[in-house]
């Protein structure tokens, strides 16, 4: 709830729903009587899913050359023990948290609030001022953006990332942090394992320092290191740029459109608290913190792109 005028800019301003009206509540029943913990969000986006899929072979491609044309050729065992265990790992993370942030509902507004019933259990004061959207027909919370990927109102939304296929919001940016953080961190060690590989092969033999061809070991590599450098410098870039939104309390869309902070900033220390969970330890590193499987749930959806299992 706020009285801020420049949040006007968001949403158009339409009265709220009365008994009368005749909006079709049964779609957001559906979707609210289900705690969001117990069921998977996945948004049915035709974009996003094919720059999931891209992402994931991607990743699998880095993993390949690395352990079949790098490392498992290696005449040092220890060498190709520990680079296969760090590379493998770091892939893995950047895997699970890329997972997590695709899955995890990014702080959806229930769709159709916008009641007289919840209008009453909100026991507003006079004078208060709340706004609703018009598409999703919500009461729109404070930061609040809608998204016209997802359909719904995110609390805190940041923008809408393709490569995960979902918002990043309130609840999961803590995990395209860990994403955009575990896939630079592999990328950077890719590169360094695919110099060290250049150096092997020119000091030695070509024939020696691959069980493929020289023709497609250097291909293998080179393809490599280009996704490497692109990877890198996409992922640090976002990492920075999300880590600079947490210190700040300011979403990427608060920032471009210059909207006045009408909320208590929680800077710095604080700022990171509040997303990764806690104060710093090794568990904002783990992307399975709060990880539980989800119990099956086969539901008709009406009004939007995203399903629950």
């Amino acid at each position: 709830m706020q009285s801020s005028a420049h949040r006007l800019r968001d949403i158009e301003h339409h009265p709220l729903l009365t008994e009368n009206d005749s909006y079709d509540s049964s779609s957001s029943s559906s979707s609210c009587e289900a705690d969001p913990a117990d069921r998977v969000w996945f948004i049915r986006d035709s974009c996003g899913m094919v720059c999931t899929v891209m992402t994931w072979l991607l990743v699998v491609y880095a993993d390949f050359v690395v352990t079949f044309v790098m490392l498992l050729p290696s005449k040092d065992f220890w060498y190709s023990v520990i680079n296969g265990v760090v590379f493998n790992c770091l892939a893995v993370l950047a895997l699970s948290s890329h997972l997590r942030t695709m899955l995890t509902d990014p702080g959806a507004v229930p769709k159709g609030n916008a009641t007289k019933e919840y209008m009453e259990s909100l026991q507003l004061k006079p004078g208060e001022v709340i706004y609703k959207c018009p598409k999703c027909c919500c009461i729109k919370p404070e930061r609040a953006h809608h998204c016209s990927i997802c359909k719904r109102c995110i609390r805190k939304m940041d923008h809408h990332c393709p490569w995960v296929n979902n918002c990043v919001g309130e609840k999961n940016q803590r995990f395209f942090v860990l994403f955009t953080m575990y896939i630079a961190l592999s990328s950077v060690h890719a590169l360094i394992l695919c110099g060290f590989q250049f150096i092997s092969c020119v000091r030695g033999q070509w024939t020696e320092c691959s069980d493929f061809s020289p023709p497609i070991t250097v291909t293998l590599l080179i393809f490599l290191c280009l996704e490497g450098l692109l990877f890198f410098t996409f992922t640090a870039v976002m990492f920075g740029t999300q880590i600079h939104s947490i210190c700040n309390d300011e979403t990427e869309i608060e920032r471009l459109k210059s909207e006045k902070p009408t909320w208590e900033r929680r800077l710095r220390w604080e700022g990171m608290k509040s997303v990764f969970g806690g104060p710093p330890s090794l568990l904002w590193m783990n992307p399975f913190v709060g990880f539980r499987f989800k119990r099956l749930q086969t539901r008709a959806r009406r009004g939007g792109p995203e399903f629950s299992v």
